[in-house]
């Protein structure tokens, strides 16, 4: 099993992973040809990865896994949590959803926060899950130009700058998504 799609429309979270999928052939929706909407309509991340791993394989039978992320933040009662793509709105941009954070968080002193990831994987009809999580704090505005949704805004425990200040192989060792593809390339190589 060296096919296996990475079910995200996500151009950045895609190639994130390929650099950390190096043992196997890593498959786009594009190289499936498949460009139609999968709505993530669970109350869970755990949920929304299932939803969209499992429809991509019932459609095309492939190998394939699927993650979701939410940011957590203490103070906002766990939000935007599940809801992190589209807090802003449905048709709202990472740029939207920071402006909201950033406006909910105003004079507000505590600022923990954690991104969580969870991969569904979808191998011969049988389902694993992994998990990553980074802890940390929403700085007070934005900095850097790299990474993409809250990036910006999420400083990990650690450290004294954001995850868009940092490079793509930097933020690859402690990410979220980074910890959570390490286990599911652990559990992958056992299939090679």
């Amino acid at each position: 099993m060296n096919n296996i799609c990475f079910v995200t429309g996500n151009k950045n979270k895609l190639r994130e992973v390929q650099k950390l999928l190096l043992s196997h052939n890593l498959l786009s929706l594009e190289d499936l040809d498949f460009s139609d909407d999968i709505p993530e309509t669970e109350d869970t991340i755990e949920g929304n990865a299932f939803l969209k791993a499992d429809h991509i394989h019932k459609k095309f039978g492939v190998s394939c896994f699927s993650d979701d992320t939410g940011l957590f933040i203490e103070s906002l009662d766990g939000q935007p949590g599940v809801m992190s793509a589209r807090f802003a709105g449905s048709n709202c941009n990472s740029e939207d959803n920071i402006s909201l954070v950033l406006e909910m968080l105003s004079g507000i002193e505590n600022r923990k926060a954690f991104f969580r990831t969870v991969i569904c994987l979808i191998v011969n009809g049988k389902v694993n899950y992994f998990h990553g999580e980074v802890k940390g704090q929403i700085s007070k505005e934005k900095a850097g130009d790299k990474g993409f949704g809250y990036d910006p805004i999420f400083i990990p425990d650690g450290f004294d700058k954001t995850f868009s200040e940092f490079t793509l192989d930097k933020k690859n060792e402690l990410s979220h998504r980074a910890l959570a593809v390490n286990k599911l390339v652990n559990f992958l190589n056992g299939y090679e």
